[in-house]
């Protein structure tokens, strides 16, 4: 249900009577509308129940600073409430011939954009998982102690992780700088699987739903991997704008464990044995 301060704001510009709601869905980390005005004007309602205005400011400044660094359609946020965003409608439509190209080279662009310190403005999240964003100049202490140590913390204090898992992940953080090449802080999108891609009115990619902050390029190729990876045009497309090899690849599962934790500590048990194939490789 849209928000009094958002319908507020609506009135405010001339948008008030609704010709049409559609609800688009709901997730572990959002429940999403669309208002269309009889004007022919529609937005976007996005909100969390249970979650404080700070979630929705995250994600408006996450969003904000992805339109700034790169030419792939981001959503405009037009008001941040306390229950919610109301952000631009794209009007999603089937993809274009170039959709996949065309993602690979917009998100080597975003990657050019270098970041002053391993970290974000502010803390953020991952889903509905808090991410800590805190200033870092080194990439391997950043994943270490702002990425996998907190959420495997937090997993063994809710005892979804055994101790002896735990100590596996805090020797592995003192061998990341042999197991991950150094590479510069980047601005990424955060949380990059196929259901935060969308295709716009014109069929061309657009980002959604950010968790972002300054970190290793090759954490947002990661992510594209986690849930059956993405057309091999845009993995082609990303590696000829960029030039950065394939050699990421071999990497993608233990980037990955960060994720790995927020959705075990998210849903629960269904993630351990996923936590503990990926643990298992570093043995």
């Amino acid at each position: 249900m849209l928000a009094p301060e958002a319908a507020h704001w609506l009135r405010g510009q001339g948008l008030e009577q609704v010709q049409a709601r559609s609800a688009l869905g709901a997730s572990a980390s959002s429940q999403v509308s669309r208002y269309r005005f009889i004007q022919g004007t529609s937005v976007i309602w996005k909100e969390q129940p249970g979650m404080s205005f700070d979630f929705f400011q995250a994600e408006a400044d996450g969003l904000a600073a992805l339109r700034a660094a790169t030419s792939l359609r981001v959503p405009r946020v037009y008001f941040v409430g306390e229950n919610g965003l109301l952000m631009e409608d794209l009007n999603p439509a089937p993809s274009s011939p170039r959709y996949w190209e065309s993602l690979g080279r917009g998100l080597a662009e975003l990657h050019q954009f270098r970041g002053p310190h391993f970290g974000f403005s502010g803390d953020n999240y991952c889903g509905l998982g808090p991410q800590i964003n805190s200033p870092c100049a080194d990439g391997h202490e950043f994943f270490a102690t702002r990425r996998l140590l907190p959420q495997a913390q937090r997993a063994t204090e809710r005892g979804l992780l055994g101790g002896d898992l735990l100590r596996q992940i805090e020797q592995l953080c003192q061998r990341l700088p042999e197991l991950i090449p150094p590479a510069p802080a980047v601005l990424v999108h955060g949380d990059l699987w196929s259901g935060n891609v969308i295709a716009d009115e014109q069929g061309e990619p657009a980002l959604i739903d950010p968790a972002a902050y300054w970190g290793w390029a090759e954490s947002d190729l990661a992510m594209t991997c986690q849930f059956g990876g993405f057309a091999g045009r845009f993995y082609d497309a990303y590696q000829e704008a960029s030039g950065m090899n394939g050699e990421w690849r071999s990497r993608a599962e233990l980037l990955n464990l960060y994720h790995q934790l927020n959705h075990l500590n998210l849903f629960g048990t269904l993630y351990a044995e996923t936590v503990n194939s990926t643990l298992a490789r570093y043995r």
